[in-house]
């Protein structure tokens, strides 16, 4: 197994986790897409055949980053109105670029603030999602308790996040890319070597599977499931929050 590092990060760096997506903003997609060798669209395409079966929804996507998320689950006919929120503007710069270069201004909107302080009603949000954004929230908790207060009582939390493999040889290969050679293309490529060191350490630190569910039931959500993608190297969390 790849020699393990101290890979605790402390809530500060979590709080300021946002300066470091901005900075990186503008090759944020591409680096995406090539790290991840395109997969990370698959993964958004599960989240959308997990939306709830009914009319009129309004999505809040926390951890917006460029509005991936929102604009594949824009594709749903069941997909009213979408409201992402990150504290990075420069990466919602982007993401509204995009959602104006698809004709999408009407129906989704981008903010700028935080999953410890949403800004929605109560039961206001029929959907609420985070994909690779959870970990970098230094209370989550508290967060889970915010997207718990905002969706109404057929609400649907997704929540996508990398974990780690349970088969110990796809693990230990997985850990070795993760730790010594994603970080070098990321520096490479983005020109900053503290974002991509950050990210293996971030997964590493961040409770998943079974211990991630936990804090979801703690949350107030009834019905949760996990589902690993990927031979585990992410997982869809998916939790309602009424029976």
């Amino acid at each position: 197994m790849p020699k393990s590092t101290d890979q605790h990060i402390d809530n500060t760096a979590k709080a300021e986790s946002w300066r470091m997506f901005d900075r990186i903003s503008g090759r944020y997609d591409l680096l995406n897409r090539l790290l991840s060798l395109r997969i990370d669209k698959s993964w958004r395409k599960r989240m959308l055949r997990h939306l709830p079966q009914r009319a009129g929804l309004t999505i809040l996507d926390t951890a917006t980053g460029t509005g991936d998320v929102l604009l594949t689950l824009a594709q749903s006919a069941f997909v009213r109105r979408g409201i992402g929120i990150d504290p990075a503007q420069e990466m919602l710069a982007v993401g509204r670029e995009k959602i104006a270069k698809q004709e999408l201004n009407d129906s989704l909107t981008l903010l700028p603030a935080n999953a410890l302080d949403l800004p929605v009603k109560d039961n206001g949000v029929d959907v609420v999602t985070i994909s690779f954004g959870i970990r970098n929230v230094p209370d989550v908790p508290r967060a889970l308790q915010e997207m718990h207060r905002v969706l109404n009582e057929k609400g649907r939390l997704m929540v996508l996040e990398f974990s780690l493999p349970g088969n110990k040889i796809i693990r230990n290969m997985y850990l070795l890319y993760f730790r010594y050679i994603l970080p070098k293309i990321g520096a490479w490529i983005s020109g900053d070597a503290g974002a991509y060191g950050y990210l293996n350490k971030s997964v590493e630190d961040f409770p998943y599977g079974n211990a991630f569910a936990k804090l979801l039931f703690e949350a107030g959500f009834y019905k949760v499931s996990v589902n690993p993608l990927t031979l585990g190297i992410a997982t869809l969390y998916i939790a309602d929050k009424k029976k």
